[in-house]
């Protein structure tokens, strides 16, 4: 049985000003929450229908587990059609990040993405290649609304996600910072080197020009067809792979 103080509570985990006040975040699905089961995240509650309780047996982690109807459950999905669990998960603090922000060897940084999906399939896309850090502007979309959580399919907990200052962050870099753009040099051409910045701009607008001033290597995917523009997230995936392709020669 969930009280309906504790609906409220979860629901209110729907929207980011309480996500930061609570320091909290939903993922849901048993696929999903296996995923962070088994990562670093620390997991404060799961709540979980009948049919789903056998799956969840074999927990080894100090975790309250809490069975409900699927009625009420659906009362604090974000989802259409709910996915039998739903846990509540803390959210790293920013220190904790930061030390892990000098891990790998490439980094992606985001200015100004608006779109859930969108920075959902960047973290996955990140992940496919063994990129672990990304470093979001303050008006990035939050990584830990409920469908950048469900787009990211779980490479979430495999990231390290830093909002900071972007402008702050790239002009005391000691990499050298590539910057996606609709002229610059053929990405197919870019000797990447071995390690990097990458930074990625707002879906309608681009890199912002205070950013610009902080980029060294100006970037294109050459347009060979006739598409007016590409995704954002697409864009992510050429360069992913081509830091790589570079690191394999």
């Amino acid at each position: 049985m969930i009280s309906k103080s504790q609906i409220s509570f979860v629901k209110s985990l729907h929207q980011k000003k309480f996500r930061k006040e609570y320091g909290l975040f939903i993922a849901e699905g048993l696929k999903l929450v296996t995923e962070f089961l088994n990562s670093d995240y620390i997991i404060e509650t799961i709540f979980y229908t009948a049919n789903a309780s056998p799956k969840l047996l074999n927990l080894s982690q100090n975790i309250k587990l809490q069975e409900v109807s699927g009625n009420d459950l659906s009362k604090i999905s974000t989802l259409t059609t709910p996915q039998q669990v739903i846990a509540v998960i803390k959210i790293p603090n920013q220190a904790d990040l930061n030390q892990n922000m000098v891990d790998s060897k490439f980094s992606i940084a985001l200015d100004g993405i608006q779109d859930p999906g969108n920075l959902g399939t960047i973290i996955r896309t990140a992940d496919w290649f063994g990129i672990k850090n990304i470093i979001c502007s303050a008006d990035t979309v939050d990584a830990y609304n409920p469908k950048v959580v469900q787009a990211t399919m779980g490479s979430l907990s495999r990231m390290n996600i830093q909002y900071t200052n972007l402008n702050l962050f790239l002009s005391q870099s000691s990499v050298p910072v590539f910057g996606a753009v609709l002229n610059g040099q053929s990405v197919y051409k870019t000797p990447f080197g071995s390690a990097g910045i990458i930074v990625l701009g707002n879906e309608g607008n681009g890199i912002s020009e205070e950013v610009q001033k902080n980029i060294k290597h100006f970037i294109t995917i050459p347009r060979f067809g006739s598409g007016e523009s590409l995704n954002v997230a697409t864009t992510a995936a050429i360069f992913c792979s081509e830091l790589k392709r570079n690191s394999e020669k």
